[in-house]
């Protein structure tokens, strides 16, 4: 009888060790859940996760309230995309295309996506978002951009300290407009700047719109040809 209390006993003991070893690592599984990856489909008012854009929408009776359903697709590793003219837009990513889809119920426009991390140079449609360190070299009519129809050639500074750019485009920190023109290049102003990179330099002249880098001052300023647009010209320098 001893015996069996024993062996009872230790089973007990066995077994209450094994239920609490498999509900330690459920509760660590359920605290930390494997990221998704690839597609899935969700309901319209989910929430989209950082990262991930939605490739279709439509009508569906399993999502009460909106009644549509978007799929989402994870752009890890992805270089071209299809997305909804709607869908949230990740950084180091442009609009290539803009067309007329029936996969994209609710806006009925699809976007070509692309991402440009191993480009230097790459067209766009006017409507996309501009990733930081690129300007606009040129602007012009296109086709394949519905909705605005036009599309830009975009560059990436990041081996330049010159470099021409339409006046629509966005500065990148630490660079100044030091002249402006007319140019045939940029439909929609009709007006580019050549953009200079501050590096190792204390002065510089630049145009009177030009952004001023951070610890840098106007020290005179003076009519000048070369700034079209407002004729002036600043001397800037080092604070």
């Amino acid at each position: 009888m001893k015996t069996l209390r024993n062996h009872t006993s230790h089973l007990l003991t066995v077994v209450l060790l094994l239920l609490g070893m498999m509900t330690a690592a459920s509760a660590q599984a359920q605290a930390a859940p494997q990221r998704l990856t690839g597609s899935t489909t969700i309901c319209s008012n989910s929430p989209i996760p950082a990262g991930w854009v939605v490739t279709s929408s439509y009508s569906s009776w399993g999502c009460p309230g909106t009644g549509v359903s978007y799929t989402i697709t994870d752009t890890t590793g992805q270089t071209n995309l299809t997305i909804c003219s709607f869908s949230p837009k990740p950084a180091g990513w442009v609009v290539t295309s803009s067309y007329s889809s029936s996969n994209c119920a609710g806006s009925g426009i699809a976007y070509g996506f692309h991402n440009v991390a191993n480009d230097t140079n790459v067209g766009a449609c006017s409507m996309t978002p501009i990733p930081a360190g690129w300007v606009i070299t040129s602007s012009y009519s296109s086709s394949n951009c519905a909705g605005t129809g036009v599309a830009y050639t975009l560059h990436n500074v990041a081996n330049d300290t010159n470099v021409g750019a339409c006046s629509m485009t966005p500065i990148p920190a630490g660079w100044v407009v030091t002249s402006s023109y007319s140019s045939s290049n940029c439909a929609g102003t009709g007006v580019a700047y050549t953009l200079f990179k501050i590096t190792t330099q204390t002065s510089a002249v630049v145009c009177s719109f030009s952004p001023l880098p951070a610890g840098w001052v106007v020290s005179s300023y003076y009519q000048s040809s070369n700034c079209y647009g407002s004729g002036v010209a600043y001397s800037i320098r080092k604070a």
